[in-house]
């Protein structure tokens, strides 16, 4: 009777001790083979192991950046630089997109995977908010694929949708100093992040899906510390600086180029039902802590001055400071400059001993605040 051999593709394996912390190999009779020694190879092969050990980069992590390096997303690029060096292209926003996402992904190979699944293996800027914001809203109840597919649905039955995408990405690159890359825009801001889920919300409410658009609000609101109501009208090219205490109530209405930074609140006065919230114009620039109550107008090119509380109507281009909210100063809308591109916080009053911040871009700085000037001190 031939001897029994182990058949060469045996492979003993390593079995831990738990009790004494020590490894042992063990030859398991039920990994041997019956295979006779004229079935076995003269040369078993052998494992291959590997020749050495992963070899570990040796450049300090405080070494110095080479010049050549793009670091981050690279180089800024203003909007007017990315339409005159995309100009031809179909989508220039998109182009730029992925490559600053190439550039971030040389620059930092430990965030190549996470910035190729959401930007570089997808064909539309439609296919990454949905991809980035799928994710971010994801639950065990309500998954990432489904809120993917609603994206999707939206994106593709409203063309205004996308547009609106693009001119918000564009209004933070041009607004946020601090957010000066399409790419860290739609990956990173938390504030446009909860923006276009509210596009969404939208969306689903004016398709009569009520019950979902009222979940997707709270689910924003959980997320991103934003509280939107579905049913509220807002326009295009808007900037919601921190993304953080932000409340617009149901009938409140936001036109284009409107910017806010965090806390603000467009709220009812707790008195009334039916349309009672705020209509704010064009170009408005709303500061932090800002509460408007009511439902009042709020002029095209106003500014409200951060942790005012306004409780009566705005006129356009009209100064607000104040609890209550009075009208302290004007500016004039010239070359087609709002307050909100600005974003200059402080307010234009020479009498407060606050240089202009508009400076040759928005004219009409107040040497008072005398009535006879139209400049009133009335609560607003």
């Amino acid at each position: 009777m031939p001897q029994r051999r182990l058949h060469p593709s045996f492979v003993p394996v390593t079995v831990v001790c738990l009790s004494s912390k020590r490894a042992r190999r063990h030859a398991t009779p039920f990994c041997c083979s019956t295979t006779a020694d004229s079935d076995i190879p003269a040369t078993p092969p052998r494992l291959q192991r590997p020749a050495s050990a992963p070899k570990v980069s040796k450049v300090p992590i405080s070494a110095p950046v080479p010049v050549s390096r793009q670091v981050g997303f690279g180089r800024p690029v203003t909007v007017d630089e990315m339409t005159q060096s995309l100009h031809g292209t179909e989508d220039p926003l998109w182009e730029l997109m992925k490559r600053e996402a190439s550039t971030a992904a040389a620059d930092e190979p430990q965030l190549a995977s996470s910035l190729y699944a959401n930007i570089l293996v997808h064909d539309t800027m439609e296919e990454t908010l949905s991809t980035v914001l799928g994710n971010a809203l994801d639950t065990s109840t309500f998954q990432a694929t489904q809120w993917m597919e609603l994206f999707g649905d939206a994106l593709s039955d409203d063309p205004e949708y996308g547009k609106a995408v693009r001119a918000d990405v564009t209004a933070f690159m041009d607004r946020d100093p601090a957010t000066s890359h399409a790419a860290r825009v739609l990956l990173y801001s938390k504030g446009f992040h909860a923006l276009e889920s509210w596009r969404l919300a939208h969306w689903l409410w004016k398709k009569e899906r009520r019950s979902l658009a009222l979940y997707l609000q709270s689910m924003i609101s959980s997320c991103f510390a934003v509280d939107i109501h579905p049913a509220a009208t807002i326009g295009k090219g808007i900037l919601i600086d921190h993304g953080t205490g932000i409340v617009i109530g149901e009938t409140a209405t936001l036109g284009d180029n409107v910017s806010m930074l965090h806390n603000v609140t467009l709220g009812g006065t707790g008195k009334e039902t039916g349309d009672r919230h705020p209509k704010v114009g064009d170009g408005v620039m709303i500061g932090a802590g800002a509460t408007i109550l009511g439902n009042i107008t709020v002029g095209t090119g106003a500014h409200i001055a951060a942790c005012s509380v306004v409780l009566k109507p705005v006129d356009p281009f009209a100064i607000i400071s104040g609890v209550p909210g009075k009208m302290v100063g004007k500016v004039t809308y010239k070359a087609g400059v709002m307050p909100s591109f600005v974003m200059d916080q402080r307010l234009s009053i020479e009498v407060l001993g606050v240089a202009n911040p508009y400076q040759n871009v928005i004219t009409g700085s107040v040497k008072g605040v005398e009535e006879s000037q139209g400049f009133g001190g009335s609560s607003i």
